[in-house]
């Protein structure tokens, strides 16, 4: 017997007959669903066994990096800074407001899964038909017709469309965790880099203002010598010169310094001019730890959330292939109506009365096939898109992934040979201090010309400037290597990603239920090379 005659003689029966239908297909259905799409296969990447610096006293390749590596630095005014960041930057709150968003999208797409459309109904109407209508002679032209039910439309989930949909937008949700935790090292990481700068300029203003002092000495003394006949004032103006040229300095490092000030204040989450108050402490650059932890370049894949985020991306598009590949293939859906109608005709209230009754009850209720044949040339096209997209993301994990390891060894390299210049670049200074001692001295005995006087004060500023960009470097590289190892993120885990003033406001909106009680998870793929969800 054929499944339409089986069917037909099922919903003779009624509805419980309708229903034990209902029930065979959906069986049926659901067991011989099918994925369509390919399987998420990790791409390999090139990356070294380790570090090209591993043998370095310097290095620890042995231990992992510091989760608070910037505690490293023994600076109680940067400790303080971080933590305010963490707490206050409106980049990382919207971080983590994305987070919010991502969940409420997987939500949405887990409930993909369930019936599709549910709605209650009612309709209450007045019709009037018209009298010249054919086949109307003897009809009512006018009544009232009352109707409510229920309908709902679940299309089965036969190629896994939906579930590949769940499957995307729990990578997103993890990308999401992910791209926060990339923010939050980022911004660890640029507030150091600004609080090295602000401290570089301070020092920087401070060696200008003594420098001053010692040249305003030295056009003391041309001026005396000049006064009693013993030069001429050649000194005197070349003197001058060269105090006034240093003076000129102090205004232009002064605005840099309130430039990096201010940018702090916007890393805070603050207004311009906040950060004398947050800047406490001993105006000296930041100075490095004698060791440094950095591990391994797997442990390097492991840490970084921008490689996390750049493999989750690739995940979910995917699954969006098979998400378009299902379009190719029949929809199954089951659609059911239940109900009551009657209608008046005549007296308004002769029928009415019988709403309720079960002779005023209706049902439909079946299975539904839609396919679009006709679509192929769209459908194929969309794959093609989804498709190009997914192969453009897995480049780019493996870009991203290259790129972090350059740049952990850029800022290795940096960081070690910069070191190595700080010991030359201080025995410069200290030889351009003793040459302005000298000078001096040779020239109230009248030894030298005061030439000899101007080159030394002039070699001296150069040698201590350059001596305190050099130590500048020295800690904005290991910051830059300690941001490329990918560490710091760990210090929200436990803790919300959106602050109580974004949660209060937004749930005086909208309900959110337990979205914010719990801290998000962070996702990360395993060594395998298959799709680990």
């Amino acid at each position: 017997m054929s499944t339409v005659h089986s069917i037909a003689r099922l919903t003779s029966g009624g509805l419980p007959a309708m229903a034990a239908a209902l029930c065979l297909s959906t069986a049926v259905l659901l067991t011989a669903g099918c994925a369509v799409g390919p399987a998420y296969k990790r791409p390999e990447v090139k990356i070294n066994n380790n570090w090209s610096q591993q043998h370095d006293e310097r290095i620890a390749t042995e231990t992992a990096p510091d989760i608070t590596w910037w505690k490293a630095f023994n600076d109680p005014a940067l400790d303080r800074l971080v933590d305010l960041a963490h707490r206050q930057n409106l980049s990382l709150q919207v971080a983590g407001l994305r987070i919010m968003e991502s969940r409420a999208r997987l939500g949405y797409a887990v409930g993909q899964q369930y019936p599709q459309f549910q709605a209650a109904v009612g309709d209450l109407s007045a019709v009037g038909l018209s009298k010249k209508a054919a086949n109307s002679a003897g009809a009512d032209h006018s009544y009232v017709n009352l109707q409510s039910g229920f309908d709902a439309i679940w299309e089965i989930d036969f190629w896994k469309k939906y579930a590949k949909g769940v499957s995307a937008e729990e990578a997103g949700y993890f990308g999401s965790v992910a791209d926060y935790d990339n923010a939050l090292v980022s911004i660890i990481a640029e507030v150091a880099r600004n609080y090295s700068v602000i401290r570089t300029f301070e020092v920087l203003i401070a060696q200008a203002e003594s420098n001053v002092q010692v040249q305003e000495e030295g056009l003391r003394i041309a001026d005396a010598r000049f006064r009693h006949g013993a030069t001429s004032e050649l000194d005197v103006a070349q003197s001058k010169t060269l105090l006034e040229s240093t003076r000129t300095t102090i205004p232009q490092l002064q605005i840099g310094l309130v430039q990096a000030k201010n940018a702090l204040c916007v890393l805070l989450g603050e207004t311009p001019g906040c950060a004398d108050t947050l800047l406490e402490g001993p105006k000296e650059i930041p100075a490095p730890p004698a060791l440094v932890s950095v591990s391994v370049p797997a442990e390097m894949l492991r840490r970084r959330a921008d490689i996390r985020s750049a493999e989750l991306a690739a995940m979910a598009q995917c699954d969006r292939i098979g998400i378009a590949k299902a379009d190719f293939y029949p929809r199954f859906s089951l659609f059911g109506s239940v109900g009551s109608q009657v209608s008046s005709h005549g007296n308004p209230d002769s029928n009415l009365g019988d709403f309720l009754s079960p002779d005023s009850l209706f049902f439909s209720i079946g299975p539904r096939l839609l396919w679009p044949l006709f679509n192929y040339g769209r459908i194929k096209n969309n794959v093609r898109i989804e498709d190009a997209r997914f192969q453009q993301l897995l480049v780019s994990y493996q870009d991203t992934v290259l790129r972090a390891e350059q740049e952990v060894e850029d800022g290795m390299t940096g960081f070690l040979r910069s070191q190595e210049a700080v010991v030359f670049a201080q025995n410069a200074a200290d030889s351009a201090q003793r040459s302005v001692d000298l000078a001096f001295i040779q020239y109230r005995e009248g030894a030298v010309d005061f030439q000899r006087v101007l080159d030394a004060q002039r070699s001296l500023l150069q040698e201590q400037n350059s001596l305190a960009n050099t130590r500048s470097a020295v800690a904005t590289n290991l910051i830059a290597l300690y941001k490329a190892l990918g560490g710091g993120w760990e210090i929200r885990q436990g803790q919300p990603t959106v602050d109580d003033a974004n949660q209060n406001e937004m749930e005086e909106r909208t309900d959110w239920g337990d979205y914010f009680s719990k801290p998000p998870d962070r996702h990360t793929p395993d060594d395998s090379q298959t799709d680990p969800r």
